[in-house]
C-alpha cells in the first residue's frame, strides 16, 4: 500500500464516483481505477461495490475509510510540523550558561524567545567553557553564552552585551562609603578571585585590573563560582571584582561599587558562540531575538 492510495480512496469514497474523483485529484480516470484495484489487491478486500451510479463503501470499505481518514490526518500533522521545523518554529533547542551571565540578558533572550516559539523545545544545560565547545561540535547543544572565549575557525564567537565590572565590598568595609571606587586606592585590600577554571577568565581580568591600578592584588582566597565569591564577601574575607550581571544577587552585608574610570575600560564581554557554517532555522530566529534584544538593551 502507498500513501498516494489512501488519498485516492478518500476521494473516490467521498466523491462516490471515480470520474469526480479524478477531477476532484487532477489526474485521469484509468490511473485511479488501477490504484483503487492495487489497493483493494494489496488488503486482500472489496472496498467498493460498482454499479452504474457510481461507486458505493462495502462494509470492509467503511471501516478502511475511518482509517484511511486517521492516516491522512497524521501525514499532514507530520509535513506540517517538518515545514514548521524548516522555518524554525518546531523542534528542539540546546542552550549552554555559565557564569554570572545567567543573571543579566540571557533569560531576557530566552523568555523572548520562547514566547515567540512556544512550541520550540528548549532545554538549559550548565557547562563550563571548554564542554560548551566539546557539545557545540559534537552538535549535543546549538548555542552557548560564556566570556573570554578564543576565536576558532570553526566557532562564531559574537558580543551581545559588554557588562560593566563592580567591586562588591563587606557593608562594614571603608570603601562602602563611598560613592565610588577608585582602584589606586586598594593595594592593601584583600581579594577574592574567581572563577579558577576556564582561564583565560575573569580572574585573570580581575588581576589585569588591579595591575592597571599600579599593584598586584593580595588574593586571599580563590574560589570556583561567584556565588561563594560573593559570600565570602560577605563573610569579611575581602572584595570581589563582579560583572554587573552579578549585583542581581541580593546579598545581606555586600554592597556594589561602581568604579572609577580606568586606562583600559572596566567592562567584559559576553559572548554568544555557536558552530560556523551550521546555522539552522531556529537558531537563526535565536539569533534574531538575542541580537535585537542587545541592541535594545545598547540604547542609552
Amino acid at each position: 500500500m502507498k500513501l498516494n492510495q489512501i488519498s485516492y480512496f478518500i476521494a473516490v469514497a467521498e466523491e462516490e464516483n471515480v470520474s469526480r474523483a479524478a477531477a476532484r485529484l487532477n489526474i485521469s480516470q484509468p490511473p485511479l481505477t488501477r490504484q483503487i484495484q492495487n489497493l483493494e489487491s494489496s488488503l486482500g478486500v472489496m472496498l467498493f461495490n460498482r454499479h452504474w451510479g457510481g461507486m458505493a463503501l462495502t462494509e470492509a470499505g467503511t471501516v478502511f475509510l475511518r482509517e484511511a481518514r486517521n492516516i491522512q490526518a497524521m501525514i499532514d500533522l507530520a509535513v506540517d510540523r517538518v515545514r514548521r521545523a524548516g522555518r524554525g518554529e518546531f523542534g528542539r533547542f540546546d542552550i549552554s550558561v555559565y557564569g554570572s551571565g545567567i543573571l543579566g540578558i540571557i533569560p531576557k533572550i530566552i523568555h523572548e524567545f520562547r514566547l515567540a516559539h512556544p512550541e520550540v523545545d528548549v532545554s538549559i544545560h550548565w557547562q563550563s567553557k571548554e564542554d560548551q565547545i566539546l557539545s557545540l561540535r559534537h552538535r549535543t547543544i546549538n548555542v552557548a553564552f560564556n566570556r573570554f572565549v578564543d576565536p576558532q575557525s570553526d566557532l562564531i564567537v559574537e558580543c551581545i552585551s559588554k557588562e560593566k565590572i563592580y567591586l562588591a565590598v563587606n557593608s562594614l568595609s571603608d570603601l562602602a562609603r563611598l560613592d565610588s571606587v577608585d582602584l589606586r586606592d586598594c593595594s592593601e585590600e584583600n581579594f577574592i578571585m574567581f572563577p579558577t577554571k576556564g582561564r583565560p577568565g575573569f580572574y585573570d581580568k580581575s588581576v589585569e585590573l588591579c595591575r592597571e591600578a599600579g599593584f598586584v592584588p593580595h588574593i586571599a582566597q580563590e574560589v570556583g563560582d561567584i556565588t561563594t565569591g560573593i559570600a565570602l564577601v560577605a563573610s569579611g574575607f575581602g572584595a570581589a571584582f563582579v560583572t554587573e550581571s552579578a549585583t542581581a544577587i541580593g546579598v545581606p552585608n555586600v554592597v556594589y561599587m561602581k568604579l572609577d574610570e580606568l586606562p583600559g575600560t572596566p567592562t567584559v564581554d559576553l559572548s554568544c558562540i555557536y558552530l560556523n557554517g551550521l546555522i539552522s532555522p531556529i537558531l537563526q530566529r535565536f539569533l534574531d531575538i538575542a541580537r535585537s534584544l542587545a541592541d535594545r538593551s545598547s540604547e542609552p
